[in-house]
């Protein structure tokens, strides 16, 4: 009878990751068996552990005793579908395409309909956008395939193991074209150069099974009948009927949130934060977590994550980019907005973060802003992205400001470098941010005497990070996912406040798919 595989979890220095002859000594040392015994050694999973003063490789590590076979990916045999789609889905970001592909495994074809461009003519967008600062409201770093994530990093991150099988998703991405290391790394991470490949492949496999997509087609009603949703109008005044309507628009889709609205369905306010992002040299930041083993090959660039109280908030860092760059992520004209992204290899010389503070119902109403108003959140985000745009000077010029001074309270003389493709233009952030900069200046104090040079040097803020995740929420039923408000309306994704991330949107649309399926 075949002896079955054993798992041992070590914690290595990371140079045993270098030499697979002490690795493989290791792994056979703490399952106590028989070198002679195993056949292959496989790494399932490692993280990096740089707490408590020392840097380690927490390492799954699985030993064979067979001859090692090759794990498939998730299979991609899709059916041929035909006839008329009886699901529309609002969206091709990682909700609607794993959608249609979950729809598609079950044999229910759909139509997807996007406002942005494909790939391709999506990254002239981008440049137009970087190098003269001539946004397109319908097609940018949030509009377009595959999302706001395409351009905007590809980590596949997710907190909360009970929003579905996240290994199909992972497995789906590498049959897609993604690095195989996915699979492995606690902190996945497909990067923004490689995304759009595997975005592109994804959606033409989907049309070569039936599914259709839609690009340059706007959304600009639900179709109802009787309370219930019937399909969608389109900017252009036809209707598309479905017998069920998936609504995944991303979170800066904040017109098919109102009309969401405007149809039936319940929509109400959800928290979300509000701040900038900083960003310091990579170096920097490698030497504060990795200590004398910065530049460790198999540490790469260092990330951190921050999490601190202040002002009686939250605040924290969110969307760390080692090795990464600051983008331009407006979708409004007359909004200054900013995002990052890291290439795969994170080689970068700068790392950035958000860094920012939670929004509730008190800091609503801290601007005169009605907390039981759906859509206060909105109207503060336009607020300080309008005031934003103008302290950069206009033409997505950000508005930034070395640490050291906002922390003092005084305007910066002078600016360093950074990775931003518009210029920089030094602003006091307190203007812009009003009543948010406090609990950020006090975050920073407390944060800089743990991390030391946090605050000082030549890290730098720039405005504003706004878009951490959608501030309305489209309520659903907790068992059919259908819309509280509208039968035939599914809300998905996270533009319909149930997901934050690549991942967490790409498994609400699969399970979003399994429930219109089940029905």
């Amino acid at each position: 009878m075949a002896k079955p595989p054993v798992r041992v979890d070590l914690a290595l220095h990371p140079d045993v990751l270098l030499d697979d002859r002490a690795l493989r000594a290791a792994a056979v040392n703490e399952a106590r068996v028989r070198d002679a015994d195993v056949r292959a050694v496989r790494v399932i999973r490692r993280a990096i552990d740089a707490r408590r003063g020392r840097v380690l490789v927490q390492t799954l590590v699985e030993l064979d005793f067979e001859a090692p076979k090759d794990q498939p990916v998730l299979p991609l045999d899709l059916p041929t579908l035909d006839g008329a789609p009886p699901v529309v889905i609002v969206g091709a970001g990682p909700a609607g395409l794993f959608a249609a592909w979950a729809l598609a495994r079950h044999g229910v074809r759909s139509v997807i309909v996007e406002r942005g461009k494909s790939v391709r003519p999506r990254r002239r967008d981008l440049a137009a956008l970087t190098q003269r600062g001539a946004l397109n409201p319908e097609s940018n770093y949030c509009f377009g395939e595959g999302g706001a994530g395409t351009f905007s990093d590809g980590k596949l991150y997710t907190r909360s193991s009970k929003r579905g099988d996240v290994e199909a998703v992972l497995r789906a991405f590498v049959a897609y074209g993604a690095n195989p290391d996915i699979l492995v790394d606690a902190r996945p991470h497909i990067g923004t150069n490689k995304l759009p490949g595997v975005v592109t492949a994804m959606r033409e496999h989907l049309e070569s099974a039936g599914v259709e997509v839609l690009f340059e087609t706007r959304v600009d009603a639900i179709a109802t009948a009787g309370g219930r949703a019937t399909g969608v109008v389109l900017s252009d005044g036809r209707v598309l009927e479905a017998r069920a309507v998936i609504v995944a628009p991303g979170h800066s889709a904040r017109d098919v949130q109102r009309f969401v609205a405007d149809a039936g369905a319940r929509v109400t306010f959800k928290s979300f934060a509000i701040g900038v992002r900083v960003e310091h040299a990579q170096s920097f930041v490698d030497r504060l977590q990795f200590g004398p083993l910065a530049g460790h090959p198999v540490l790469g660039a260092a990330s951190y994550r921050i999490v601190e109280r202040a002002c009686g908030t939250g605040i924290f860092s969110f969307c760390m980019c080692p090795g990464g760059f600051v983008a331009p992520a407006a979708t409004e004209p007359g909004g200054q907005v900013v995002n990052g992204w890291s290439p795969s290899k994170r080689n970068g010389k700068f790392a950035n973060s958000g860094f920012v503070t939670e929004i509730g119902p008190t800091q609503l109403a801290a601007f005169g802003l009605d907390p039981e108003d759906p859509f206060a959140g909105v109207e503060l985000q336009r607020r300080i992205e309008r005031r934003a745009y103008e302290a950069g000077g206009g033409d997505y010029v950000a508005p930034a400001q070395r640490i050291a001074d906002f922390v003092e309270r005084r305007a910066s003389s002078s600016l360093p470098a950074t990775s931003y493709p518009r210029p920089v233009a030094s602003a006091r952030l307190d203007d812009v941010l009003e009543s948010l900069a406090e609990p950020l200046r006090q975050a920073l104090l407390q944060i800089d005497r743990k991390m030391r040079g946090y605050a000082r040097g030549d890290a730098v803020a720039l405005g504003v990070e706004s878009r951490t995740s959608s501030p309305v929420r489209m309520e659903r039923d907790r068992e059919t996912l259908e819309s509280v408000g509208l039968a035939g309306l599914y809300p998905c994704g996270e533009g319909a406040g149930f997901a934050g991330g690549i991942m967490s949107a790409a498994l609400d649309g699969i399970r979003v798919a399994d429930a219109i399926a089940r029905r």
